[in-house]
């Protein structure tokens, strides 16, 4: 009887356990232990020279309730939510017309959409900043134009950063859409049409509905890197339009209070777990999120 269970054993745990153990001692290694370390370091404190002393409290978890930092909190979520916004209103008709189109553009048109992938995005930011300044491409055709009579400063504004944000996040936006609008029924569109629903009707109460997964997806998936795209708003913003990224890059650079910095990534953190949860109270899949 020993000898079977030690066989069935064998037959039945040790390949789970050769196959997943790997994967969990990486993921162990990898995230937890880091996130671990995070949470402790964050309940630390600093001494006279700067050096972290395992000192526990929970001052750094008051001192984020600085007025100075409850304005760039909310500066933070104004452009998370301008982004989202605008990535939705220019990535739903793109991935309407990617994922409803039969001829081979369709492939063309998607690479088009992973293409920026291939290029660091800080590259791609330097060149906007490139672009829009005061030397860059756009001023000289607008003076050539007549259009202005001097170069126009686009740069450090937030509407400059959240140009940057779109551009860099959109992709994230479009993926999830085209997903979800592929997988439409085309025999209900025609139902709809049969049944004398105008395009607008049919787009409110057809489409909409049927991809409300994909949108909120995307709007996760858009809103929560744009909290901690530092490097955006540094280059294209100037440090006039600061998310809780550059926050956490200047306690770790700069401030040099790692506690500190430690503290506002666990915020962050757990601003992205609770709007994970929203999505799934919402009956939204974790897989399309990449979970």
């Amino acid at each position: 009887m020993k000898k079977k269970s030690n066989y069935n054993w064998r037959t039945n745990t040790l390949p789970a356990l050769v196959m997943v153990g790997p994967v969990s001692v990486i993921m162990i290694l990898l995230v937890a232990v880091p996130l671990i370390y995070v949470a402790v370091m964050s309940f630390c404190s600093i001494d006279e020279y700067y050096n972290v002393v395992f000192r526990f409290n929970i001052q750094n978890y008051i001192r984020l309730a600085n007025v100075n930092y409850l304005k760039i909190y909310a500066q933070s979520f104004i452009i998370a939510l301008l982004t989202t916004v605008f990535c939705l209103l220019i990535a739903y008709p793109f991935s309407y017309l990617i994922a409803r189109t039969k001829s081979s553009k369709k492939k063309l048109l998607y690479m088009l959409v992973i293409i920026p992938f291939w290029t660091n995005s800080l590259i791609r930011i330097y060149g906007w900043r490139t672009f829009l300044g005061t030397n860059g491409w756009l001023n000289t055709l607008l003076q050539f134009l007549h259009i202005t009579k001097e170069p126009v400063d686009f740069l450090f504004k937030q509407g400059t950063t959240v140009l940057g944000m779109v551009y860099c996040l959109i992709p994230f936006m479009i993926l999830p859409l085209y997903t979800a609008i592929e997988k439409l029924d085309s025999s209900l569109l025609e139902a709809s049409s049969d049944l004398g629903a105008k395009r607008a009707a049919t787009f409110f109460e057809v489409i909409l509905p049927l991809t409300s997964g994909g949108i909120f997806s995307g709007c996760i998936m858009v809103f929560i890197p744009c909290l901690g795209y530092f490097f955006v708003s540094d280059i294209l913003g100037g440090g006039n339009s600061d998310v809780i990224g550059n926050l956490i890059e200047r306690q770790f650079q700069s401030g040099n209070n790692w506690p500190l910095g430690a503290a506002l990534s666990i915020i962050l953190i757990l601003i992205t777990l609770i709007l994970v949860k929203i999505y799934q109270a919402f009956g939204g899949d974790m897989e399309s999120l990449g979970v």
